[in-house]
């Protein structure tokens, strides 16, 4: 009886239940689109944050920044003086590490030693400043003409040539690139994990201090630069064994080589600039830095949370609005979707006094009347639950289709306190600001099965909230009310 009475019910009153589903429906998927878009923004973040980071890297270890101008060397290039008009093209590089800034080789360790972690493998970044060119000597030319003393032109009273110099000076060229040098026996680790080889292989456990290279797509395909080649730094020629890209943004650095390799290079033997730290368990991240800090003295610890922070643009904007301004839009619409639902259920009650007080003067109970209000609103509120589903579905398949791109931009950071890629490679002194880095990030719209669940969870809540509405004018109703209503 109970659903004969219900299906008759919503498909006489089907304009009326559409309208409540229709209310309903924008409020759930409203929530679907946000939630969506929330979880397609946090995706986004995490891309950029690999790209910042080496894939399984959950905090890094670097040196405390000094203050400015505390042992800071310059770069110093030298030339020889050439004889004899001697014009040939000059060559000289500078290897110098990230942020001239190193930790002990020791302290990969101690990190490791610490409470929480799980591994620690250490690098050396450095930045390899190249420049060539060539000086040219100048030409004299004599002046024309004849002298006061009636000799030759040229010359003056006391028997000097006169003239000027004239063309010569200096052509050099300045190129800089990354080398990145990395731990091989322990390549799970680091910066060089969020790229993938395209071309040869990546590095042997054996070749602790080989002289081969990876380098990266990018910067392999602006030198021309292939699986087999060579590359020279600082006077040593590396061998190219694999070709690497990077999976999102940025690589890490133009070229990786083995640790002890980048150590020789670089005059930093047993040295690091940075500590990669993979903590055993997610929720001991805050605790590990703690100790570290601790424990370590002189380390600035970086963790993912940190850098999250650093993260502006685009991206952080819409991040922000999604969480904020989007996350109360849902809230305020769903409120007042279960209002006008509640409402309009009520007022559907209302209209029907002379029914529920015939149907009480025929012996239904109050209870009996309020749990066949409340059925027809539940069947709504599942209508419209199945409608914002739909309508949400397609909604975050337009985002994802569209995939509109976002910006993700690092903020500055000093050059000791980095473990971040933009910093990592900046090259800078202690004290120095490196330069902003940016990465365009396609946004999507995943949908998950618990935002399906929520969105069912809603759905009945609105039915329900609709039928408590509706319930409780319908108990309130008595037979009499049905005469008043017989012209």
């Amino acid at each position: 009886m109970f659903f004969t009475y219900l299906r008759r019910e919503l498909r006489r009153r089907r304009k009326a239940a559409l309208v409540v589903a229709s209310g309903l429906g924008l409020g759930i998927a409203l929530v679907i689109i946000v939630s969506s878009v929330s979880s397609g923004m946090s995706k986004a973040q995490d891309k950029v944050l690999e790209s910042l980071y080496g894939l399984g890297t959950d905090m890094t270890v670097t040196k405390a920044a000094a203050a400015p101008g505390s042992g800071t060397e310059r770069p110093r290039f030298e030339f020889d003086a050439k004889e004899n008009g001697d014009d040939s093209t000059q060559s000289t590089d500078r290897v110098m590490v990230q942020g001239f800034q190193t930790l002990a080789a020791t302290t990969v360790d101690k990190v490791g030693e610490q409470d929480g972690v799980a591994d620690a493998v250490g690098g050396l970044s450095m930045t390899v400043m190249k420049v060539d060119g060539q000086f040219k000597r100048g030409e004299f030319k004599q002046d024309g003409g004849t002298s006061q003393g009636g000799g030759r032109g040229g010359f003056g009273g006391g028997g000097q040539p006169q003239g000027e110099v004239k063309g010569g000076g200096a052509s050099f060229d300045v190129n800089s690139y990354t080398v990145y040098g990395t731990d091989v026996t322990k390549q799970d680790l680091g910066p060089l994990t969020s790229s993938k080889i395209t071309s040869g292989r990546t590095f042997k456990s054996t070749e602790t201090n080989g002289k081969v290279a990876v380098v990266d797509a990018a910067y392999a395909k602006e030198k021309k630069l292939t699986v087999g080649k060579t590359v020279t730094v600082h006077g040593t020629k590396f061998t190219i064994v694999g070709v690497s890209a990077a999976d999102s943004g940025d690589a890490a650095a133009n070229l990786y080589i083995p640790l002890q390799q980048a150590q020789t290079l670089a005059d930093a033997k047993d040295k690091v600039t940075t500590v990669y730290v993979q903590a055993a368990d997610s929720q001991q991240i805050d605790g590990v830095k703690t100790a570290i800090q601790k424990n370590i003295t002189g380390t600035t610890v970086t963790t993912s949370a940190d850098l999250a922070d650093t993260v502006s643009g685009s991206l952080s904007t819409a991040s922000d609005l999604a969480s904020s301004v989007g996350k109360w839009l849902s809230i305020a619409v769903l409120i007042a979707a279960f209002l006008v639902a509640g409402l309009l259920t009520s007022s559907a009650v209302s209209r029907r006094v002379r029914e529920f007080g015939t149907l009480k003067a025929l012996g239904w109970k109050s209870g009996r009347v309020t749990r066949q209000v409340v059925g027809e609103a539940l069947v709504n509120g599942l209508m419209g639950g199945v409608l914002g589903i739909a309508v949400g579905l397609v909604g975050a398949y337009v985002v994802t289709a569209v995939s509109p791109t976002l910006t993700a931009q690092l903020g500055s950071s000093g050059g000791g306190g980095g473990g971040m890629r933009g910093g990592m490679m900046g090259g800078g002194g202690p004290g120095r600001q490196s330069a902003a880095k940016s990465l365009d990030i396609a946004l999507t719209a995943p949908v998950s099965l618990s935002i399906i669940l929520i969105a069912v969870a809603l759905a009945v809540a609105g039915g329900l909230i609709a039928g408590a509405f509706g319930g409780w004018r319908a108990s309130r109703l008595r037979p009499a009310d049905a005469l008043r209503r017989v012209e």
